[in-house]
């Protein structure tokens, strides 16, 4: 197929947190319109592309975004008119070498990936297709079970809770429907359980789940436990952690904070795996330092009942995918295809953990924004399961309605059974 690029327009927009973000419009010569804003994360690992901002503290606190808008308007505009819409690896490698750069440091990569996702967008367009079908070449017949970040762990007035994100999984149902249902279900009821557990009503955290009660995960687990006890759907509802360790590691003495004290990573291990014999934990996702290879393949060779997943790890990078699978060092990665900041290099990575046996599980950024093509992403490659962030605030919800749609527009469709994943 063949529908070349006929203009290119960006601006600045803000994301969910009021950070501003680029947003590219491409159009096509024969109409077709897509659109793609880059989201940014609040745990951010190292190896991630590069998100240029302005640095001008009149201005946003510095985060504008003008100089990224320039350089897709300016920069790469120019260089990708003409070329063929269709053909998005040929679009990507043409920015990447307009950069010239590893991380994408001159042009940015938060503008690389707004162009990136608007020609993904315009080509779906120019076929008339929804993008997850454009991405799946024909039908959905799943879509993935959400996940959702009810409690947010983090640095709290007395207390630190190392733990970045508490997650509910709620499987045990074939309806995409119900799963959100059941997830709307205990996110309600655990208000109530952690004011009879604190005295007072829960606080909302940056993220939009409760502030975490308590420094101690367990804890936490079983006030999520007993949220779902009291909504009787006791073995339907299952949990996960992200603990983001990159965040509370101190790289002087190679030693992370929990429940107050310095651990080893070997500590850390042995406590997961304690948590993981005590819940039912679909996975664990970067429980380890990102430059921690050693570490992660010892705790894939002991946690034997959840799924290891790398994150700041791996970073949507199949360099870095590659050598996770040659150490044995994860399950699976989180795909976030903004990390690596083109959606080729994304689906490189998706397609290389697919023919690995490596799970992929698409992920939205903290700073997100409504269209986020993240969820094309889980819908097209029908995924077994995706994370969504805390069922509250517009982004959150429009993604949970999107699963639903994708679901009620395609015949025989259904929620991914991942019940032969469970480790547990």
């Amino acid at each position: 197929m063949e529908d070349r690029i006929a203009s290119i327009r960006a601006q600045q927009i803000i994301d969910c947190k009021c950070r501003p973000a680029v947003e590219v419009e491409i159009r096509t010569e024969s109409g077709a319109v897509g659109r793609g804003a880059a989201p940014t994360g609040t745990s951010v690992g190292m190896h991630e592309a590069f998100v240029l901002r302005d640095g001008d503290p009149k201005t946003y606190g510095g985060l504008s975004v003008h100089k990224a808008v320039d350089n897709a308007t300016n920069l790469i505009g120019p260089a990708l008119l003409g070329m063929n819409v269709f053909d998005q690896r040929s679009i990507d490698e043409k920015m990447i070498a307009l950069d010239g750069t590893a991380d994408k440091i001159r042009l940015g990569g938060n503008a690389i990936y707004s162009v990136s996702i608007a020609a993904f967008r315009a080509a779906a367009d120019s076929r008339r297709l929804p993008l997850y079908d454009h991405i799946a070449g024909s039908g959905i017949k799943t879509v993935p079970v959400p996940c959702f970040n009810v409690v947010n762990g983090g640095r709290y007035e007395g207390f630190t809770q190392s733990f970045n994100e508490f997650l509910i999984v709620p499987y045990g149902t074939d309806s995409v429907d119900y799963s959100i249902e059941m997830a709307v279900s205990v996110f309600e009821k655990l208000a109530d359980v952690l004011k009879d557990h604190l005295g007072h009503k829960p606080q909302t955290a940056s993220s939009y789940g409760y502030a975490a009660p308590s420094d101690d995960p367990e804890v936490v687990l079983a006030l999520m436990q007993r949220a779902i006890d009291k909504c009787g759907l006791s073995g339907r509802i299952a949990f996960a952690l992200d603990c983001a360790s990159s965040e509370m590691y101190d790289r002087e003495t190679g030693t992370y904070l929990l429940k107050g004290r310095q651990v080893s990573s070997d500590e850390l291990i042995a406590y997961a795996k304690s948590l993981t014999e005590k819940f039912n934990l679909v996975f664990i996702e970067d429980l380890l330092d990102e430059n921690d290879w050693a570490g992660y393949s010892r705790a894939v060779q002991a946690l034997d009942r959840t799924i290891v997943l790398g994150d700041d790890l791996t970073v949507t990078n199949l360099a870095l995918l590659r050598k996770a699978y040659e150490m044995r060092a994860v399950d699976g990665f989180i795909l976030k295809p903004n990390q690596v900041g083109t959606i080729t290099e994304a689906m490189d990575a998706y397609r290389f953990a697919n023919e690995h046996g490596m799970i992929a599980v698409p992920s939205g950024r903290s700073g997100g924004v409504v269209d986020d093509v993240v969820m094309d992403f889980s819908v097209g490659l029908q995924v077994p399961f995706q994370k969504n962030g805390a069922p509250r605030s517009g982004e959150r919800i429009e993604k949970l309605n999107f699963l639903m749609r994708a679901n009620a527009r395609s015949p025989g469709c259904r929620l991914y059974d991942i019940s032969p994943l469970l480790r547990f």
